[in-house]
């Protein structure tokens, strides 16, 4: 079966270009809540992963849940961080909290598992092809959120808030916590971007 396509790659690949880390963000309601989750439940649905496993699993939190959030991730590092050095985490903390919501991304371990045991030859290299899945789902998301007109970056403060995230909202064990992308109408534009040379990264051989 073909798979007429409706786009040019010209579209996709500006698309890509233009997506950045955006880190001043605010609540300003740019697109609905529903269209948020029509654009990620298409990413969940159409990433691609191996063997088909679809191991990804995802947690949008919109209001209080994404302010609960970052009030956890917040105090979780207030117990690590030296006090004096702590003002300049509480900014970035509240700068995540001022944002519309947050993109939690997990994969399910039990998925992974399961692969193992059903293709022993593979074993090692499920879990790695797993990340590597969830990072392209991270990255459709990202870059369908811009072209909406919104702003997102990634972050990590996983494992250090895995437990609170579980019990905060009844994330089942086998959920492993990969990262959070908080997003928001842009209230600052990102810093320019180097790049270094093409020719040192690809090689093109014919």
């Amino acid at each position: 079966m073909s798979h007429a396509t409706t786009i040019q790659s010209s579209e996709f690949l500006t698309a890509v270009k233009h997506r950045r880390s955006y880190y001043g963000i605010g609540n300003k309601k740019v697109v609905s809540e529903e269209r948020i989750q029509e654009i990620v439940g298409e990413g969940v649905l159409h990433t691609p992963s191996s063997f088909n496993s679809q191991s990804a699993r995802v947690l949008v939190l919109f209001g209080q849940h994404h302010e609960k959030l970052w009030s956890i991730t917040t105090e979780t590092l207030r117990k690590i961080v030296p006090a004096d050095q702590f003002d300049s985490t509480q900014q970035r903390m509240n700068g995540f909290a001022a944002g519309y919501g947050t993109i939690l991304f997990f994969e399910c371990e039990a998925v992974v598992e399961g692969l193992q045991q059903k293709f022993p030859t593979y074993k090692d290299n499920f879990p790695l092809w797993s990340l590597q899945s969830n990072g392209m789902l991270q990255y459709v998301v990202w870059t369908a959120l811009e072209l909406e007109g919104l702003g997102c970056s990634l972050q990590h403060y996983n494992p250090l808030i895995d437990d609170e995230v579980r019990s905060a909202w009844n994330v089942p064990k086998e959920w492993k916590l990969i990262a959070q992308m908080p997003f928001g109408n842009p209230t600052q534009q990102p810093g320019d971007k180097s790049f270094e040379p093409l020719e040192e990264r690809m090689k093109v051989y014919r």
